[in-house]
Parts: structure tokens; C-alpha cells; sequence
């Protein structure tokens, strides 16, 4: 079964797990110094923030799947609906290693779509640790009035 992902940049870590460690009445099943994940059955829904520069609120949402022939599925949805991707194929992000596919809703909120494959030691392919980078959302077409400045991810 596929299970929603979101991505919230915040300002405060520390502050912030212990907000959603007891909103969702568990610590985070991935722990890094500027990364948490939980990986939640109730509600089902892989929830992850970071504090990496980005401006404060919602980095991304997508659908994470839990096999590749989900995966295929829903990248055959996307082809079927004609909706363009802006990225496609194996990648390096929030410590994983994923296949997956962005896109972009139509008011220009970035959705991934992937299945993670394995574990990686560092938060993008791109940069290593130390990274100031906010998010691996590749850049996407900028909806008029929807890019924010600063986040670095327009």
C-alpha cells in the first residue's frame, strides 16, 4: 500500500520533534542533525521535516510506493493524465535512495512520487553533509504569483 509523504521546512528542530513526537505519540524512525522522519501506520503517512535554509512551511508532498510495481503504476497515472514530469529516475534525497518522478499541481505545489530503495549517508546526491541546500525538488516551471523568494526551490 502506498502511504502520503509531506515535507515541512521548519526553524526550530529540536523544537519540532518534540511537537510531532507527541502529536503522533512516537519518536522519529530517522534522525539526523537537520532531518526527522516518522514512518506512521496511524495515520498512514510518511511525515519528514528538516531545517536546511528553506523558507518555513510546506517543502513538498508526494506519494511514496511501497514496491516498484507501484511505482509504475503510478507513473503510468501520470503519462495517462499527460502531466508533465520535471525529474525522473534514480536519486539521492533525505538520506534514501529512490526511483522517483516530480510534478507539479496546477498551483504550482512540487509532488514527488517514488520508491525508496535503500538508505543513504547523505541528504542529496548533489552536496554532501554539510550542505546548505534546502530540498531536492528540482527546478520546476514557476506558476505566476506561486514561486516564494528565497526557498531556493524555484
Amino acid at each position: 500500500m502506498s502511504k502520503m509523504h509531506v515535507h515541512i521546512s521548519v526553524e526550530n528542530l529540536e523544537e519540532s520533534i518534540k511537537f510531532y513526537s507527541s502529536l503522533f505519540g512516537s519518536q522519529p524512525t530517522k534522525l539526523k542533525t537537520d532531518y526527522a522522519k516518522w514512518m506512521l501506520d496511524d495515520p498512514s503517512v510518511n511525515f519528514a521535516i528538516s531545517a536546511r535554509g528553506a523558507a518555513v512551511g510546506i517543502d513538498h508532498i508526494g506519494i511514496q510506493a511501497e514496491n516498484e510495481d507501484e511505482m509504475q503504476a503510478l507513473r503510468d497515472r501520470i503519462n495517462t493524465a499527460d502531466i508533465d514530469t520535471f525529474d525522473d529516475g534514480q536519486a539521492v534525497c533525505c538520506y534514501s535512495k529512490s526511483d522517483k518522478s516530480w510534478i507539479q499541481d496546477p498551483s504550482g505545489i512540487a509532488w514527488e512520487t517514488y520508491h525508496t530503495m535503500d538508505e543513504a549517508n547523505f541528504f542529496h546526491e548533489e552536496s554532501q553533509e554539510s550542505s546548505e541546500s534546502a530540498c531536492c525538488v528540482p527546478e520546476m516551471k514557476p506558476k505566476q504569483d506561486s514561486c516564494k523568494p528565497d526557498t531556493g526551490c524555484c
